[in-house]
């Protein structure tokens, strides 16, 4: 047994011992007014009622059960073989492995019994849709779910202190975009497929990150909760999903009730199998609108890790690799990624990420109105729709190929070039 498996296990509050981490905002902050027309578009307030404040910030406490105990276990049975019998489980089935160990029975147990929710067809139309959107999708989901999650420092933590994107931004970066492309293939998300795969990797790091921070001297449990806690994970999933789709609207993408369903079941589904509490599911758009702002009250203002990520973000076009005319294309992508940011976050918040305020929106403006018509045209021509979702997934994976360059094309595994690693 290593020394790492010996090590004793960091103490958590019990639930009685729960106090509110001091990152979440009071109560009283919270119940701000909802403008009309938004209330009827939710069918209610987006504050937060008393009961929905206190379980939202409980969850501040909660991590991963499953992943949790699973993680401890391989420590305990040795992380070598540990990981080597998991690696066949996930690729092969646990019942290829004789006399398997308990835990990691009970963990696959788990992960395999999809829930009753899950709509297979209505995941395939958000696959399709997530294809036809193209390249699109990556400004959205770059330049506003994750640059702008950048502004909300309690979530910036576990990041900074692990060093997971401000060092090798590029490397993160390109990581996270190859499990969307996995879990956005046709039945991605089926077992033993990439998605599958590519998720419960995902999720052990974050188990081994949430592991090993609570082991550190120099997290502070009272400020920020738990690492990796369910309403950070919860925010993650949200900004695939419903960050992503207002996101599209705002870039002249109209999005129909079936897209927004399709959009909504894949990452719910995703995202439960990273190990969201089904408590967190929203499978309604407008549902997922109110949960997000109920985890934004949960998270503290921009601060030195706001700038810090920012900064490495915004750097990251410019280590891409492009088969011709290099330096001006990473030259492009910078400015093209800058816009977006300004277009979607505004002067004054590029200002609070390190980033300069005078940036122009130039490249939504300009490319609102024709990518509106584009897509408005695909709604009457069947043949339009088929063609670009072919043409949306090889832009997507041409933008892929240009974040790796010449390495492979996967996601960090344990183990693998990480400080938490078996």
């Amino acid at each position: 047994m290593s020394s790492r498996a010996s090590a004793q296990r960091a103490p958590t509050p019990s639930p009685a011992a729960r106090t509110v981490p001091a990152r979440a905002r009071p109560f009283d902050k919270t119940q701000q007014p909802t403008p009309r027309w938004l209330r009827a578009i939710l069918g209610r307030d987006l504050a937060p009622s008393r009961a929905e404040f206190d379980a939202v910030c409980d969850a501040l406490h909660d991590g991963d059960p499953a992943a949790d105990a699973l993680i401890e276990w391989m420590y305990e049975y040795g992380p070598r073989q540990a990981r080597a019998l998991f690696e066949q489980a996930l690729a092969q089935g646990v019942h290829t492995i004789p006399e398997a160990p308990e835990p990691l029975k009970a963990f696959f147990r788990t992960v395999e019994k999809t829930p009753d929710w899950v709509d297979f067809d209505a995941i395939a139309d958000g696959v399709a849709f997530v294809h036809r959107i193209g390249p699109t999708a990556a400004y959205v989901l770059r330049d506003l779910a994750l640059m702008g999650g950048y502004l909300l420092s309690g979530f910036n933590q576990a990041l900074v202190m692990t060093g997971a994107l401000n060092k090798g931004t590029a490397q993160r970066v390109a990581e996270t975009g190859k499990w969307w492309m996995d879990c956005t293939e046709p039945d991605g998300l089926r077992r033993f497929n990439a998605g599958f795969r590519t998720t419960m990797h995902v999720r052990m790091v974050h188990g081994l990150v949430r592991r090993t921070l609570l082991r550190r001297d120099d997290w502070d449990y009272a400020q920020w909760g738990l690492p990796l806690n369910q309403i950070d994970m919860a925010a993650t999933y949200l900004g695939f999903s419903v960050v992503m789709l207002g996101g599209l609207r705002k870039m002249g993408i109209p999005v129909t009730q079936r897209e927004s369903r399709g959009v909504m079941q894949l990452w719910s589904y995703a995202c439960w199998l990273m190990g969201v509490d089904e408590k967190w599911i929203r499978l309604r758009e407008t549902e997922a609108m109110v949960l997000l702002q109920h985890t934004m009250m949960t998270q503290s203002r921009a601060d030195w890790t706001t700038r810090e990520l920012g900064y490495a973000l915004s750097r990251e076009p410019l280590e891409r690799k492009f088969p011709r005319f290099q330096e001006l294309r990473r030259k492009l992508e910078y400015h093209k990624h800058m816009s977006v940011s300004q277009y979607f976050l505004g002067s004054d918040k590029l200002q609070q990420l390190g980033l300069p305020g005078n940036v122009t929106s130039w490249y939504p403006v300009l490319t609102l109105l024709p990518r509106f018509a584009s897509y408005s045209a695909q709604r009457v021509l069947p043949l339009v729709s088929d063609r670009q979702v072919r043409r949306g997934r090889i832009a997507q994976k041409a933008m892929l190929a240009s974040m790796f360059g010449d390495a492979e094309h996967g996601v960090i595994k344990p183990g693998e070039s990480h400080p938490a690693h078996l």
